[in-house]
Parts: structure tokens; sequence; C-alpha cells
């Protein structure tokens, strides 16, 4: 009998458990739910990196076409001083050809000395700042196999991009923007494998902005207003988690609610900060929007820059045109007028916000080009994935370092080679992410990103 006069039955250990039961499994569904919401809702929330990273977000400036590291950001006396002379073995590795001289001159830049092109006198002023990479190499000399082995780490299958691992990874930092985007991506040459999530959950695929087309097409919706909207995703996105109780794990679905709130949230987040308005004239005049040559892509790196700003983890910023077969010195005048002043920009804008050091800038297409002359025409090089130039600055990288380098002409990388799947090791490790742990579980195997290869370059973080 307790203090109110009523008196209660003994109960047994088996009338406990068979009493509780339904409380269990209370507990459970209530986990369920739990888990099911926090999946259908956060995909996209930050996660802890493996280890201390140095750098928190990356901005990829892809020049597609295969930029000629012989006439940029791999100074070679030897290549001016052989012009002329024969160069090749024949063994299909280096097919013989006509050496050309560099079509643009060198000079030592910052205290580092580090030689750089006259073709990008603005970004040389970042000298300091900025990592060669003059031991490039990767395994194909034809433009969309190495653009996506470039994006994904292989050539033969489709594969999740880079900027989908990085997000698969970490998560993003922003709520309401997505967690890797990609301005303005040059067409075909891999297409939307270059930024695709493959068999990674849809969540992590990159989103696609055009700016010269407005950003994102029919971000608006005209039929609802902002509330009615709200109220119609809450019903749908109530019904399909209840649907994920009862089919827990299943990526179409948890995608589709990602997609769903991620898609409402973008109608008001990405219009307010792709809006450039607000910029001052003077930052807007340092990145050359306004003028016709640099307008297009300083307005992309402008974008770039209030992205990260925003929290989004993974930006891609394309120019393609590099691929000068012909016309060599006017049409990679015109590729590096175009984007000396607004990467330069962006170096600094970073810099002044104390975000360089915490961003990750790589530069760099899916090859480069011969030291031989184009079929003798005097103005053009060939492919060349034997050996090529990308560059880095910030997110832990040591500025002012010439590493690995190409042989004296600038065909073949022979010291410090970095692979494709080496680059993404070091992106990676960057980040804070060892790339032999950051796998998925798909058909029956764990994938990751650089398969079984791949060795973080230390040398070059500081």
């Amino acid at each position: 009998m307790n203090s109110c006069g009523h008196t209660f039955a003994p109960v047994s250990r088996r009338g406990m458990l068979q009493h509780t039961a339904a409380g269990f499994g209370w507990l459970a569904l209530s986990a369920l739910l739990s888990e099911a919401t926090q999946a259908a809702t956060s995909p996209l929330a930050p996660r802890s990196p493996h280890f201390a990273p140095k750098a928190k977000r990356v901005i990829f400036l892809f020049m597609q076409g295969g930029p000629s590291h012989v006439d940029t950001f791999d100074w070679k006396p030897e290549l001016k001083a052989k012009a002329g002379k024969s160069f090749g073995s024949g063994d299909g590795k280096s097919r013989p050809g006509v050496l050309l001289a560099p079509q643009f001159e060198f000079q030592p830049h910052g205290k580092s000395g580090l030689p750089i092109s006259s073709l990008f006198p603005e970004v040389a002023k970042h000298a300091d700042d900025i990592c060669l990479l003059n031991g490039m190499h990767t395994s194909n000399a034809a433009h969309p196999q190495a653009s996506i082995a470039l994006h994904t780490g292989s050539v033969n299958f489709v594969r999740p991009s880079l900027g989908s691992w990085v997000v698969y990874g970490l998560g993003s930092e922003s709520a309401d923007l997505p967690g890797f985007v990609t301005i303005n991506p040059t067409q075909g040459q891999g297409g939307a494998q270059n930024y695709g999530s493959s068999f990674l959950p849809a969540s992590y695929q990159g989103t696609r902005v055009d700016l010269d087309q407005g950003g994102i097409p029919d971000i608006a919706n005209k039929n609802l207003s902002a509330s009615r909207q709200r109220s119609q995703i809450d019903l749908i996105q109530e019904m399909n988690r209840k649907l994920l109780v009862e089919n827990p794990g299943h990526r179409e679905l948890e995608g589709v609610i990602q997609s769903y709130e991620m898609a409402y949230q973008m109608q008001s987040s990405i219009p307010k900060v792709l809006d450039l308005a607000g910029e001052s004239a003077a930052t807007r005049e340092r990145y050359g929007i306004g003028q016709n040559a640099t307008n297009s892509f300083g307005t992309q790196c402008l974008a770039a820059r209030r992205l990260a700003e925003a929290g989004v983890r993974f930006i891609q910023i394309s120019k393609g045109g590099w691929d000068q077969h012909k016309s060599l010195k006017s049409a990679l005048t015109e590729n590096c007028t175009a984007t000396d002043r607004p990467i330069a920009a962006l170096l600094q804008d970073l810099k002044e916000r104390d975000m360089l050091k915490d961003t990750l800038v790589v530069w760099g297409g899916e090859f480069g080009r011969s030291p031989q002359d184009q079929a003798n025409s005097g103005d053009g090089r060939r492919h060349n994935n034997r050996g090529y130039t990308m560059w880095m600055a910030g997110g832990g990288v040591k500025g002012g370092l010439r590493y690995g380098s190409t042989d004296e002409v600038g065909d073949t990388a022979v010291e410090g080679k970095i692979g494709t799947h080496d680059l993404h090791a070091t992106i990676l490790h960057l980040l804070g992410m060892d790339h032999t742990k950051l796998t998925y579980r798909y058909s029956g195997r764990d994938f990751r990103l650089t398969d079984v290869y791949g060795e973080v370059v230390r040398e070059i973080m500081s």
C-alpha cells in the first residue's frame, strides 16, 4: 500500500519485462526517428576530420585545355638555348619534334625569387604565397580522360569527384548553401562527371552555378509564397521521414529529403551570396569587373570568395580555352590576361580577411604542353602529360617554394614527381583527412578517392 491507500500486486520479473516491452519498442522507435531525422536534415552537417587540419576549404581554379607550363610557371633556360633542335625518342613517350623556345620572359619575384612568366604580372606579386608544383604528371594525354582523372582519380570508371569526397568527409560549414559549388563549369571534357557524386549520396554532388546565365535556373518559386512553400515542404518532409524509418539507409530517399530542404533554403541564400552589388567600387575594380577582358573570370573569383566566406567547403572555378595547338602567343596572352588580375585579387582578398591561411587555392589544368613545336608551325605546342605544373597557395602550404622539376627542356617530370593520386592525397591531408581512411562502402567493397595509390607530399607543407 502506498501513501494514497492504493495496493499494488507484486510483479514478477517476467511480468515486468512483458509490460515494459512496449517501452523498449518506443525507445527503439525514438532512436530510429532521431537517426532518420538527422540523416534526412543534416547530411551536410560539419564533421570532425581525422586530425587537425591546416585548411578548412578549397578553391580550385581549373584551367581546362592544358596550360603551357614552359610559358607560364616552369622556367627552362635550356629550352631557349636549344630552340630549333630536334627532340624526342620516338618511343611513344615523347614524339620527335623541334623544340620551341619559351614565348615569354621569366623573372624572379618576391623575396623567394620564384620564377614566373611575364604573362602573370599580378599573380607574381603573390610569389611568396605560391608553391609551384613543377613535377606534375598524369596517365593520359587526352582531354576528356585527363580531366576526369584530375577530378575523380579514375579514367576508366565513373567515380565521385574530389569535391564530393571532400564534402562527404567534412560536411559543410553552411546550413543554407551546398557544400560543393562549381561556377561556370566547362562543357564537355568530362562534363557533369567532373562534379558528380557517382555512388556517394546525391547530397554531396556539386551544385552548378552559371553566373553568365544569372546563377541557378528556376531558383525562385513564383507560384507560392515563402510561408506556403514552408508548409508544403514540412508536410512532404514529414511523410518522407516516416518512409525513411520504414526503409532505413535508403540513400535516394535521403537525397530527396535533403534536396527539398536545401532547394527551399537556397531560394534566399544563393541570390544573396551571388549579389555583388554590395561590394565596393574598389573591390570590383580590383577583380576587373566591368572590363571586357577580366569581367567574366573576375565575377567568378569574387563570387568564390563570397561563397567561401558563407561556409561553402569546396568551390571550383573553370576557365576553358587553354588548348593551344596554334596561335600560342595570342591565345595564351588572352587567357592569362583574363585570369591574372582576378586570381591576384582573390589571393589578396583572402589575405586581407585572414582567410588564406585556412583556404587552399589550387591552380592548374588536366596536363601541360610539350616543349616541341606543333608541326613546325612556330606558334603552338602539343599535349604533354609526362610533366607539367600546377600551383597551390594558402591552406598550410609553403609559399615561395618551387617543388619538383621536369627535365632541362620541360618534357618529363624527373624530381619531386606528383601524380594525380598524390595530388588528391595531399589535398585531403591538408583538410585533415587520411586518404586511406576516407572510404565508402559500395557494391561489396570499400572505395576511396585515391584507390590503392597516393602519397602525401609533406615537403610542401608549412
